[in-house]
This record gives structure tokens, sequence and C-alpha cells, in this order.
């Protein structure tokens, strides 16, 4: 099974780097219809190509990008780490070409996701992580400075002091925050409980700065208050609480950092919810080890819409809890969601720009005979992810 999975990660992370990675500062074939603007794209992925069109385009590139960051490095061990090194370095100056280096918003890393020149203070989070893994992979403190510094500007314009919660939505320009339509807690108040990567505590093991441990904690307790349904947060975007359809990476995106948060603090009640969001995904993963878009509370799905960033977090997740609790039950829901992945990566195709790539989702039909494959970075940042947690935890054996 290693071998499998050490040949699927190389592959997977040649596609990162030769193929969806922009080596230009300009954009030449890529559409760009939200309008993102950034002087210089060199170093960013391209995230979402329609395999029926051949087209690219993109949905939060700066996150996106630190997430292949994150991802590249955790795969040097196991893959050319010059290769490895090479294609991080690239991803990490697109962040930090768009980090604003004065003034007011010194520190703001210009995260642009569902609005083009709105930053979504989400997109900031999970940019960074990426940041801190590459300084210490490489020993440079400059990317984990940038890091530290784009999360004081978090902290100090964003974050709601007392309540656990973030703003979620910037304009660069106006200095204004505004609340979308989608930003607002189940108690009709603005912002969310942003806990992604664990960010904030990661930065406070750097700099020792009290306020970054100080909101961490509290995010944490804000999500422990706020759980629906066991494990998860359906009243919080990107979910649809009117629909009761959860989001795949929901559960890992605040159920994982839960685990940090626990071996910090060594409060029982943390690891007990990274372990309630561990159970949701193995009730939410599908007999196949697939998992949907949308997930409803009865644990009912979509046709169409697969995910498979969900299984791959969902996945690491499996890894976790397998090495901090000695989960014997888990182990077999880790396989089925290994084998799902691997068989969602292409390996002989006829279109180039999917060799070594990993299917995201299925299109529901429009009527044509054309591909419903649908290609999102996203599927194999996190497969990249996913598969050099399981070789660093031998779950599989040497």
């Amino acid at each position: 099974m290693n071998d499998r999975l050490t040949t699927a990660l190389e592959q997977a992370c040649h596609w990162i780097g030769d193929v969806a990675q922009i080596k230009t500062d300009a954009l030449t074939f890529e559409s760009n219809v939200r309008g993102y603007d950034y002087g210089s794209w060199r170093g960013a992925i391209r995230g979402e190509y329609s395999v029926a069109s051949r087209e690219w385009d993109f949905f939060g590139p700066i996150w996106h990008t630190g997430q292949a960051v994150k991802a590249l490095c955790m795969a040097s061990q196991f893959v050319d780490p010059g290769y490895c090194t090479r294609a991080a370095r690239e991803g990490a100056q697109f962040i930090l070409s768009n980090q604003i280096k004065s003034g007011e918003d010194e520190g703001c890393i210009l995260a642009y996701e569902d609005v083009g020149d709105k930053i979504n203070l989400s997109a900031v989070l999970e940019c960074v992580d990426g940041l801190f893994h590459l300084s210490e992979m490489t020993g440079e403190q400059n990317y984990a400075q940038c890091a530290v510094r784009a999360l004081d500007w978090v902290a100090r314009t964003a974050y709601i002091p007392g309540q656990g919660k973030i703003r979620d939505q910037y304009d660069p320009k106006t200095h204004q925050f505004s609340v979308p339509e989608h930003g607002y807690t189940k108690d009709g108040t603005p912002g969310r409980p942003l806990l992604d990567d664990a960010v904030f505590l990661r930065a406070y093991l750097h700099s020792r700065d009290s306020r970054f441990e100080t909101i961490a904690l509290e995010i944490a307790e804000r999500l422990i208050q706020d759980e629906n349904p066991a494990g998860n947060w359906v009243d919080y975007h990107p979910c649809l609480p009117h629909l009761g359809a959860i989001h795949p990476r929901q559960a890992y995106w605040w159920g994982y950092p839960m685990l940090a948060v626990f071996k910090h603090t060594g409060q029982a009640r943390y690891l007990d919810q990274f372990r309630r969001s561990v159970a949701w995904y193995k009730q939410a993963l599908r007999k196949d080890g697939g998992l949907f878009r949308h997930t409803y509370l009865d644990f009912g799905t979509d046709c169409f819409g697969h995910a498979t960033s969900g299984v791959c977090c969902a996945a690491i997740m499996f890894v976790e809890e397998i090495r901090e609790c000695q989960s014997e039950d888990t182990l077999p829901l880790l396989s089925k969601a290994v084998d799902y992945m691997l068989g969602m990566q292409f390996t002989r195709p006829v279109d180039t720009h999917l060799t070594g790539v990993v299917l995201e989702k299925v299109l529901p039909p429009n009527g044509t005979d054309c591909s419903p494959y649908y290609i999102r970075d996203l599927g194999t940042i996190f497969f990249i992810q996913a598969v050099s947690s399981i070789l660093v935890s031998q779950c599989f054996g040497d």
C-alpha cells in the first residue's frame, strides 16, 4: 500500500507544480470571471478546470495556493524535496507579494474569494498555515513572520473580542468591513468562529503573543457552544442551514483544530469535540468511501456533486484519531477512504492537463454528452496532505 501511495503522491505533486502552478506574471489562457486583481500571478495555483470545455478559472487563489504550499511541504519527506521546495517557494511568493507592507492594513493579505475585490477573512486564515510549514521546512523565519503579521492584522481589525467570532468580509480600498448575506451567526449577529488550521495557536507558539492564545481559546469555546449537529456546525456558512445541508470540509476546518487545542491545554473537552467531528465523518462516508458536497442532517445526500477533498479531510482526521486515541475501529474506514481517493486519480488521461490530478466532483447531466468531470485543485491539494499524513503515521505498516 505504501509504495502505491508514494507513487500517487509524486504524481499529484507534479500536477500541482507542473500543470496547475502559474509560471508567468500575467494570465495567458485562463479565465478570471470574478475579476481578481493581482499584479503578478506567478506561483498561484489554477483552481478550476472543466474537462468538458478544457477551460481554467480561479476561486480563492490565495488560500488555495497557501494550502498547496502546505501540501508540498508535507510531501517533501516522500517526494523530491528540491522539487517540492521550489514549487512551495513560488506559491509562497505569490501570497507574500499580495501582503500589505505598511499603513493601517499592514500585514493584511489580499485573499479575495467570493467577490473579486473583497477579502474573505477565512481565506486569510486558510493561506497562512502554508507559510508556517514552509518556514519550518526551510528554517527561514521570514515566512512565519509574515504569517504572524497577517494574523496580527486579523486580531486587531476583524476579531470580535469576547465573542469568539471574526468578521467575514473586508474592502481594502475603503477600509470597511461588510456583512455578506451568509455572514451572520444563528443569533443574528455578524461574524463566524473561524478556527481554521489552528493558526492563532500556531501564531502564539511562534510569537508568544498572548492575544493569539486568547483568540484561539475563545473561538474554540464558541464552537463548542454552537455545535449543531454533533461534531458539526450546520448553522454557519458555507453550510446551508435552511436546507440542513452540511459542507464536506466544515467539520475539518473547525473540528480538526480542536486536537491542537487539546494538546495545548490538556483539557479533555477539546479532544471530545475532535472525536465527535471524526464520528460525523464516519457516518457521512458512503459505502464506497466517497462523500458529497451536501450531506444533510439525516445523512442523506444528493446524487451528484461529489467532494473528494472532503474524503481527504476525513482521512486526515482518521489518521489522527488512530494515532492519538489508538482507535482500532477507525482503520477500516481509513482504508475505505484511501481506496476511494486513489480511484479518483487520473493516471492515464488523454488530456495532459489531467495527469496526476485527483477528480473533485461529478456534475449532474445538462442535456449533452459532455464529460461531467470537474476538477478543483482542492481535490489534489488535500489528497497530498492526506497521503503525506498516512505515510508519516505508518497506519498501514512500513
